[in-house]
């Protein structure tokens, strides 16, 4: 039988790499193995134990909730044939300034690692000593965080800077100001949904379907920029340097991986046990988590787009027509997003 009980020693603990992980000069995160292989940061034991939690629910016959793409019904703005065209333009600012917003949004969370959750034991009949529920407090919220920001005072750089090399391999470093981050890119809700829960338990359990779904947009992320930095008509003259960035862009999606792997776990476990409830009756997870994970998939995948397209849409034309062909460039520009949103 799989073990399903680790100490946090045993969840933050690293493999011994063969190569250590070092980019542009900057020590990173995980390493290499003996073939040159990259292995993710604190996974000596992690997927592991990740991947017993989600045996442990399948033996249990329970659904675990879907996190893929496929959830995201809106395309992006702009899309990948889109993109790719701006930057044969000249265009190269937006994309910049896309890449330096992914890395100081990852720097950020790092906070995850200060996170300490509220005893799920509390509100759950079952016993949830062998689940990531029980041990979101055990290395599983430390080790996220550390994974997205690097471990403070180590000189390890985490998702942040490995983002930070990414775009100075193919734009070259300081090519353009830092660009302000939204200060938030979850779901934000004016009032409490889930009364039946005490207010720490509900904050918990609402920021871990959060920050799932912002796991879900961060994978389509990826294959966007993977997808345009890898086309042969961008960074023409940095070919190798492009397909470097491509292989570290792939790492951080490794990473996230893991990440996936554990909230989906915690969150199936959640709606799958008994909940007591503060009026003193049990009621299914389910019952309670279902009908706010609907909102916060709505909110991530519909929701989000609509409300920031229209902005980002007249900031695009306002920079395409500034350029001296603009409005050919931006006719093209236009054309190639209704051929992919028809296709």
């Amino acid at each position: 039988m799989s073990k399903l009980v680790y100490t946090k020693e045993e969840l933050e603990a690293e493999h011994d790499y063969a190569t250590p992980h070092i980019e542009c000069g900057l020590k990173l995160h995980g390493g290499f193995d003996l073939e040159g292989h990259y292995i993710t940061p604190r996974t000596k034991h992690r997927w592991d134990a990740i991947h017993a939690w989600h045996q442990q629910l399948h033996d249990r016959g329970v659904e675990v909730v879907e996190a893929t793409t496929e959830l995201l019904t809106e395309p992006n703005f702009p899309n990948v044939p889109q993109q790719i065209h701006l930057l044969k333009y000249g265009v190269e600012q937006s994309f910049w300034d896309s890449l330096t917003i992914t890395g100081l949004i990852e720097a950020r969370g790092k906070a995850l690692a200060e996170v300490i959750a509220p005893d799920f034991q509390d509100i759950i009949v079952e016993d949830i000593s062998a689940t990531a529920l029980g041990h979101m407090n055990k290395g599983l919220l430390t080790s996220h965080g550390w994974d997205e920001g690097g471990v403070p005072g180590s000189g390890v750089g985490g998702h942040d800077i490995m983002w930070f090399a990414a775009r100075d391999l193919v734009f070259g470093k300081d090519k353009f100001p830092i660009p302000e981050a939204p200060a938030s890119i979850g779901r934000e809700k004016p009032e409490r949904e889930m009364e039946q829960l005490p207010p720490e338990h509900e904050m918990l359990i609402s920021f871990l379907m959060n920050l799932l779904m912002i796991e879900v947009r961060a994978e389509r992320a990826f294959d966007f920029y993977e997808r345009v930095i890898a086309s042969e008509e961008t960074f023409i003259d940095k070919q190798r340097e492009s397909a470097h960035a491509v292989e570290l862009i792939n790492r951080i999606r490794m990473d996230e991986s893991v990440h996936v792997a554990w909230l989906r776990a915690a969150i199936s476990e959640f709606r799958s046990f008994t909940i007591k409830t503060v009026s003193g009756s049990e009621v299914a997870g389910s019952e309670i988590l279902d009908p706010i994970w609907e909102k916060m998939v709505h909110w991530h995948a519909v929701e989000m787009h609509e409300t920031q397209r229209p902005a980002n849409m007249a900031a695009m034309k306002q920079i395409v027509l500034s350029l001296d062909n603009g409005k050919d460039v931006y006719r093209e520009f236009e054309s190639l997003g209704m051929q992919k949103q028809a296709a």
